[in-house]
């Protein structure tokens, strides 16, 4: 492995592998936390990763880095959590601009959080990341065509979402 192998895959792939964690989980805090552990986990093994594109690698690593998390919060009870509720970030004023993007797309978030999470998953990972059908089939362990069908009926419901969403306005 090259000395500044793990420095320029963190700079390179840092934002997508945040946004796409940040979908799953939706929460900014726990995102952040689970790229830490996915580049904790790539530098790990690294020096044994073999192909060619690493995006699709590093999203693998995420997505199972995010099933890990999941899979430790089903095993864990939390008492209770309302202490945390009142802890809010600072708030900054920004452009009208930057407040309707966050908007929108938390009206997105919404939209995606309605879906199935093989749909989210293949939304997410293909139209999100714009990985390949096939590398994005790999990530989730589905076929292709499987891949394609879960692709087909996250758009479905999300355009259902948006028709919905239009009406109420």
């Amino acid at each position: 492995m090259k000395p500044n192998t793990l420095d320029q895959l963190y700079r390179t792939h840092m934002m997508d592998v945040y946004r796409y964690l940040r979908l799953l989980c939706r929460d900014d805090a726990t995102a952040e936390d689970l790229v830490q552990e996915t580049f904790y986990r790539a530098y790990i093994h690294l020096e044994n990763y073999q192909e060619e594109r690493v995006k699709p690698w590093l999203f693998k690593v995420a997505y199972n880095t995010f099933i890990d998390m999941k899979r430790k919060e089903n095993r864990s009870v939390v008492r209770n959590s309302e202490c945390f509720h009142g802890i809010a970030a600072p708030s900054v004023l920004r452009p009208d601009a930057e407040v309707l993007r966050k908007e929108v797309m938390e009206e997105v978030r919404e939209w995606i959080a309605t879906l199935p999470e093989l749909q989210q998953q293949a939304l997410l990972l293909y139209d999100m990341n714009h990985l390949s059908y096939q590398e994005a089939a790999n990530i989730m362990g589905v076929t292709l065509s499987h891949f394609k069908i879960l692709l087909f009926r996250a758009r479905q419901g999300m355009r259902r979402s948006r028709e919905r969403s239009d009406a109420y306005e």
